[in-house]
C-alpha cells in the first residue's frame, strides 16, 4: 500500500470571477448538483465554499496522479459531500477504476483563499 498527498490553494476572488463571468458554465463544468445546492445554501460565504470544493478536486487530482491520468476523471466524478457530522468527504462517481482503499481530506477558509488537502491510501 501506499499513502499519497496532495494540497490545493485557490483565490476566492478567482473562483467567484469564474462563476460569474461565464454565466453558470464553470458550475456545471466543475460542481455537481449536490455541491451546487450545498455552496448555494451558505449565501455571503458561498464562493468561499465553491472555492474550497474546487481546491479539494485539485489536491485530490495531485493526490492520484501518478496512479491515474487526470484526464480519464472529471471535475463531476468527484463530488464532495458532507458527513454527519459535517465534516467534509470525498465520494467517487468511477470508484471501479481507482484502486483506493481510503480517502482523507481536510478544508479551510479565509476571507481570500480556500485550501485543501487530500491524503489517499492506495492498494
Amino acid at each position: 500500500m501506499q499513502v499519497k498527498c496532495g494540497i490545493d490553494i485557490i483565490e476566492i476572488e478567482r473562483i467567484k470571477k469564474s462563476i460569474e463571468d461565464t454565466k453558470g458554465k464553470f458550475l456545471d463544468k466543475v460542481f455537481t448538483k449536490k455541491e451546487i445546492e450545498h455552496c448555494e445554501s451558505k449565501n455571503k460565504a458561498k464562493y468561499q465554499h465553491y472555492a474550497a470544493r474546487f481546491a479539494a478536486k485539485e489536491a485530490f487530482f495531485k493526490a492520484i496522479s501518478e496512479q491515474f491520468s487526470p484526464y480519464e476523471l472529471t471535475w463531476k466524478d468527484i463530488e464532495l459531500t458532507n458527513d454527519i457530522n459535517g465534516r467534509p468527504k470525498i465520494e467517487l462517481v468511477k470508484k471501479e477504476k481507482l484502486t483506493l482503499e481510503s480517502i482523507d481530506i481536510s478544508l479551510s477558509h479565509c476571507k481570500e483563499y480556500a485550501v485543501a488537502s487530500v491524503t489517499v491510501l492506495l492498494k
